[in-house]
């Protein structure tokens, strides 16, 4: 009888023990992927209107003057995507978005590494003063330099011009900062190694620095290029003529035109083709984006 009583007893208390692992183990799996599954609701909530536009955009606008509230399209047409370089000025918008978003983000990157190595690595005079100036800049709201810029601009009769349009933007305080943290994060002995095989400072910015600065100009790049193609207010007050517009204020101007509100799927199609070109770009730095900024970060 004590036997039994004393098996029972036993064979409880290993229930309980399983029952305490199984609990611990749920408890771990749902520590570790619950920062996994809340990203996953956040990013699934933040595609759901491109999803939307993308959906928009293959229904034809026959049924969108119906209905617009369409996550699945009824019918599928590639007709709006078609219409956008036969009808109106798309092309030249997306040309006049391409020549702008690429020149500034070549420019920030040079002016950018340039000025960050000096701050990092090199003694002038003034150093101590003119970075913290400089990186003052990040205080100041963009809209207060329209005044001042548009009045330089018209003075030297750059509005409706390339270079009016990405001129303002290359001079980043964040783009010095970036560059300034990354360079003096580099252990000095490189640039020592370089000197006594007689590297002039050029050749070690040139040959060494640069290509250790890799993921962080690939950041910077990626950035900068995404800022320019998404702005919208400068272009807005610099390029007057229809011809000079960029994707964003073309897009706008249409949005205003009733007869081009009507054809909401052409609409759509053209924000699509609109969003592929900074798609496109993180998908193919994606790695180095992330490096850039764990470097950024302080990560190793």
């Amino acid at each position: 009888m004590s036997t039994t009583i004393s098996d029972t007893e036993t064979g409880a208390a290993k229930s309980q023990a399983e029952t305490g692992a199984v609990r611990a183990r749920r408890t771990r799996l749902f520590k570790k992927n619950a920062p996994s599954v809340i990203l996953f609701v956040i990013a699934l909530v933040w595609l759901i209107p491109l999803w939307w536009m993308f959906s928009l955009s293959l229904t034809p606008n026959e049924i969108l003057q119906r209905d617009s509230q369409i996550l699945l399209p009824p019918e599928i047409t590639f007709e709006n995507f078609i219409s956008v370089f036969q009808v109106g000025l798309s092309g030249r918008w997306f040309f006049n978005s391409m020549v702008v978003a690429t020149s500034t983000t070549l420019l920030t990157l040079f002016f950018s590494a340039m000025a960050g190595y000096a701050f990092a690595r090199l003694q002038f005079p003034f150093k101590k003063i003119l970075f913290p100036v400089v990186i003052a800049g990040l205080m100041v709201p963009q809209e207060t330099m329209f005044i001042p810029l548009f009045l330089i601009f018209d003075a030297f009769g750059l509005h409706n011009t390339h270079a009016g349009l990405f001129l303002p933007r290359v001079g980043v305080p964040l783009g010095v900062f970036i560059m300034t943290t990354f360079f003096a994060a580099i252990p000095g002995e490189v640039e020592e190694a370089a000197q006594i095989d007689g590297a002039s400072q050029w050749r070690i910015f040139r040959q060494i620095m640069l290509p250790m600065a890799t993921p962080a100009l690939t950041a910077l790049g990626i950035f900068t290029f995404v800022l320019t193609w998404n702005d919208y207010l400068w272009p807005l007050v610099s390029a007057t003529e229809r011809e000079m517009f960029t994707v964003t204020t073309g897009l706008a101007s249409l949005q205003g035109n009733f007869a081009q509100a009507t054809e909401l799927g052409a609409l759509m199609a053209r924000g699509v083709l609109a969003s592929l070109p900074l798609l496109i770009m993180f998908i193919i730095f994606q790695r180095q984006l992330i490096r850039g900024i764990s470097l950024g970060s302080g990560g190793k």
